[in-house]
């Protein structure tokens, strides 16, 4: 059996799922990087005892590894997009703006053997900001389980709880919306305005600053305290700057809410017909998009979650990154 080093710098959702999916196939030894500084002796270690190296995004952690492999002759798989690939200046987002952070993402992702990248939109960001052309790189959507189950035929509520799901940091009070999100409650009184996601810094405190009485902010969750939330509300808010895919919109409407997004990176691609689109990162358009959304639940909820089961199962996430493990293996 093939042993696979994963490299990682965060533990969240989609590395924790693509970590899994490996596993299943193969033996997978971990690296995982919290902050700038490389361990190059355990990373060295490790490289020595695997075949293949499997990286998430292109940064200090993954350019050490693909380093390493290259002077130990061991294929890779690098997983770029997000961050990695955008070109933000208006709000100061993304690794293709000018400097050194730019210098070191392209150095990685040039190192890599093969690259994923996880949605359409950014496999063309990828050529505009990069310079890649699609044929060196594979897309492969993120995916998911169904935790959720089949919808109940008689909903409970009405719909009346929009929820929105990310860490509480001052880059993403404008990248996620955040701060749109909270001010937008003002418009629609009788409607619940829930932000899920943990609190660093002083993020929390400039959003209660300017919250009304119906916005709830959780803090951090549970994976079964944040289903749950998942599960009580009738619509689900992205209104972001820019998305590589939109994960928690995925698991939202898989819960069978609506989804209301802007029309940022590949937010289109991932909610299609489903749901509400709005057309800037700005309280009224938001709230507005909540109210038609609330309108459109159940029964837009439910088409929404079929479109992940159809399009956006873990299965075929496993797949195809288990696919591009395969190919470099096979071009030792």
């Amino acid at each position: 059996m093939a042993r696979v080093l994963y490299v990682y710098s965060r533990r969240n959702t989609f590395t924790r799922i693509d970590l899994e999916a490996l596993r299943e196939r193969y033996e997978v030894e971990e690296y995982f990087q919290d902050g700038a500084v490389p361990r190059l002796g355990e990373l060295y270690s490790k490289l020595r005892r695997c075949d293949v190296v499997f990286g998430w995004f292109a940064s200090w952690h993954t350019l050490a590894a693909l380093n390493l492999a290259k002077l130990l002759r061991k294929p890779t798989v690098l997983i770029i997009g997000g961050f990695d690939t955008a070109n933000l200046p208006e709000i100061d987002y993304g690794n293709q703006q000018p400097g050194w952070r730019r210098w070191r993402a392209r150095l990685a992702i040039r190192r890599a053997d093969r690259l994923i990248t996880n949605s359409n939109y950014l496999e063309g960001e990828i050529e505009r900001n990069i310079g890649i052309p699609p044929e060196r790189v594979r897309v492969v959507h993120h995916g998911l389980s169904d935790r959720f189950g089949e919808l109940p035929a008689e909903p409970e509520g009405d719909g009346r709880v929009a929820l929105t799901v990310g860490a509480v940091h001052v880059w993403n009070l404008e990248r996620k919306g955040h701060r749109a999100f909270v001010e937008a409650a003002r418009d629609l009184p009788d409607v619940e305005f829930v932000l899920a996601g943990a609190w660093e810094g002083d993020a929390i405190e400039r959003l209660r600053a300017v919250a009304s009485d119906n916005v709830t902010f959780t803090g951090y969750l549970s994976d079964e305290d944040l289903d749950a939330q998942f599960r009580r509300a009738g619509v689900y808010v992205q209104a972001s700057w820019h998305e590589g895919f939109g994960l928690a919109v995925v698991e939202g409407m898989l819960a069978g809410c609506v989804p209301v997004v802007t029309d940022a990176g590949a937010l289109p691609e991932v909610v299609g017909d489903t749901g509400v689109t709005i057309p800037a990162v700005e309280p009224g358009p938001v709230a507005a998009g909540v109210r038609e959304a609330i309108g459109l639940w159940p029964e837009q909820g439910r088409r929404a979650r079929e479109r992940v089961l159809e399009r956006f199962p873990l299965s075929a996430r496993a797949e195809g990154i288990r696919a591009e493990v395969e190919a470099a293996l096979g071009s030792r």
